[in-house]
């Protein structure tokens, strides 16, 4: 790219719909949209307009037809069996359209759903991109999240179809994925016509007689389909994430706008292209999978990386540096937690010193703000650019971060680095009202949101508005607190809400409290995020017990502990509970959730004026942070 960061983010701002229409033109278009942007298109504007393309197309087929089909696409590499699979250009088209075929046989067509519930394996990639071929809508869920998490999402988005997998692979053992598919569709009130189920080995699972078949089977039988053109403002996926509401927040996600911010991303910020070797150590059903597993680099003729495995124990802290060393990775993304799991294992980096990393240049770090002292402890040993980025599965890609393909700028250990070219960001007041330079405040974007960022919710325009653009009118609110400095970088402090980060996924604490509240002897409860060295947050769960109720504290907590693991998954963290004589609230029965987390985190806190009884914190402050007795319980 032309022009270091200053001159681009200039140019960007002097004209912002010729600057994204310039970068359209690396997208290959069925019919060119009649115009970058158009603001009386739905919630606040939808991107290319009148635009037509095919993103499967752009990410697969246009690099065969440029005489690329032998390039690697995706190299599977997993550490719980053992096995490494390339896939070129040719390879992955070909499994993809006849999947494509396969679903297409089977009934689905432009604008249907189809969920996603998949370990990490080739067929996880395959099924989306086949979804998008068809202009099928897909929903990847995370193959961790249990069959009460699932259920609510196949209510919501209603698929025609769903494609999983007879189990997954953890360290030491085998997590079967069927009997969590069947006890979803069992709860769902809506059932999908038909199930793809991926036999592993490792676990074969039953399939349900005429509902179920094998997805290798019906790939093979299948004619490969065609790419079928769709609108730019079509949807190509629903990611869901966590709500307050009990109801699931469906992201959608378009295909012309995400087609053209994720291509421009992969030069413009990770300093990659055509040839190289891109690894985002994610997972699919994750935002970052989503982007920079599959689309991202695929849509740049990049190799990708879909990795099964930890980046400790499988075997040991230096798993993520053989993968790098022997794939050759020119640019890695991960997730602060990894790195820190990585540190505590490996401190002195000696495993990291037994692989050749001569081919990485760079490693980028997002899910959750990074502490200085990983990234420094990182950037010492690698001795490479380890650059901290903030985004969200709202936006899709960067709203922060520093830029290879512009020429690096300083980084600040702690900051998430300057705005991206797109995103025009402010801090405001509770008011409304803009803050001086390195005054904390509610970090928002200044509408419109760029190309990929979400243009509403699925079927839920008003709980889009809700959510992001009633609490400060004409921005999208990011719901994180945090400032920008004098030289304009930025520092994302904290979440202003209750979703909590727990190693990079975010998790309602509603969703928690409604299964703790669940319990018979639980009168009421909150759960609230505290601080973890290295998971970033972990939650705390406070519970108040029925009136007459005597139980040991700690089969409660057990008892407590279960539920959310069988509810929520092992994925919440969710490993502390305690018995509380009451919450302590406001006047009108909030409960100050905000308070006890600075309690539990050790901070400097102020009695609320609308506080009911400001006895109930000093009963709260002897529970949850007594002196020198960690939150956090032992154990993995």
């Amino acid at each position: 790219m032309v022009g270091g960061y200053d001159a681009t983010y200039a140019a960007w701002r002097a004209d912002p719909e010729g600057w994204w229409s310039a970068r359209a033109a690396a997208i290959d278009w069925e019919v060119p949209p009649r115009a970058a942007f158009d603001p009386t298109l739905g919630v606040y504007g939808r991107w290319f307009p009148g635009g037509r393309l095919n993103t499967c197309f752009n990410a697969l087929d246009r690099h065969v037809a440029a005489g690329l089909g032998d390039r690697p696409a995706l190299i599977w590499d997993s550490a719980m069996t053992g096995r490494v699979e390339t896939l070129s250009y040719a390879r992955l088209t070909d499994r993809v359209a006849r999947l494509a075929g396969a679903l297409a046989a089977r009934g689905v067509a432009r604008g249907d759903r189809v969920i996603v519930y998949m370990p990490m394996v080739p067929e996880a990639v395959i099924a989306m991109l086949a979804c998008a071929r068809l202009g099928a809508i897909h929903s990847v869920v995370f193959g961790g999240f249990a069959a009460a998490e699932l259920a609510s999402r196949i209510a919501d988005a209603q698929p025609k179809a769903i494609v999983s997998a007879s189990c997954g692979l953890e360290p030491g053992r085998i997590v079967p994925y069927k009997p969590l598919l069947d006890a979803a569709i069992a709860l769902s009130p809506h059932k999908p016509a038909f199930c793809l189920v991926l036999q592993r080995p490792e676990r074969v699972c039953d399939l349900a007689p005429g509902r179920d078949e094998d997805l290798r089977a019906a790939e093979d039988a299948a004619e490969p389909h065609p790419c079928v053109p769709v609108e730019a403002t079509d949807p190509l996926y629903i990611l869901y994430t966590s709500g307050t509401t009990g109801r699931p927040k469906g992201i959608v996600r378009d295909n012309g706008g995400h087609a053209v911010a994720l291509a421009n991303s992969m030069a413009m910020l990770y300093g990659v292209g055509a040839g190289d070797v891109f690894w985002a150590a994610s997972d699919v059903g994750w935002v970052v999978g989503h982007s920079y597993i599959v689309y991202g680099p695929l849509l740049a003729g990049c190799t990708t990386i879909v990795y099964e495995g930890k980046p400790v124990g499988t075997p040991d802290a230096g798993a993520f540096w053989r993968v790098c060393a022997q794939h050759g990775v020119k640019a890695m993304f991960t997730a602060p937690t990894a790195i820190r799991a990585i540190k505590r294992e490996d401190p002195e980096g000696r495993l990291m010193a037994c692989h050749d990393l001569g081919r990485l240049e760079a490693l980028f770090l997002a899910g959750e703000r990074c502490d200085p002292d990983t990234v420094l402890w990182a950037e010492t040993l690698l001795r490479r650019p380890v650059i901290d980025h903030w985004w969200q599965t709202e936006t899709g890609w960067a709203i922060t971060g520093n830029f290879r393909g512009l020429g690096l700028f300083p980084t600040r250990p702690g900051s998430g680095g300057k705005p991206s070219p797109g995103y025009d960001l402010r801090v405001l007041d509770e008011a409304g009202r803009e803050v001086p330079r390195g005054t904390i405040g509610d970090l928002v974007v200044k509408l419109p949101l760029p190309p990929s960022c979400l243009p509403t919710l699925w079927n839920n325009d008003q709980g889009f508005r809700d959510a992001y653009l009633s609490r400060h009118p004409g921005h999208y609110t990011t719901a994180d607190a945090g400032m920008i400095d004098e030289d304009g970088y930025v520092w994302v402090m904290s979440r202003t809400d209750d979703i909590i980060n727990v190693a990079g996924h975010r998790l309602s604490t509603g969703a928690m409290e409604e299964v703790l509240a669940a319990h018979p002897d639980v009168a009421e409860c909150a759960v609230v995020g505290v601080k973890d060295a290295l998971k970033g947050q972990v939650p705390l769960g406070l519970v108040v017990l029925k009136a007459g109720v005597a139980k040991d504290e700690k089969t409660l907590e057990a008892e407590l502990v279960a539920m959310v693991r069988e509810r929520i998954g092992p994925v919440a963290a969710f490993r502390t509970a305690r018995v509380v004589p009451r919450l302590p609230k406001t006047r009108s029965g909030k409960v100050l959730r905000a308070t006890i987390r600075r309690i539990a985190d050790g901070q400097d806190y102020t009695v609320p004026p609308t506080i009911d009884d400001p006895a109930s914190l000093e009963e709260i402050k002897g529970v949850v942070a007594p002196a020198g007795s960690p939150l956090r319980a032992p154990g993995p």
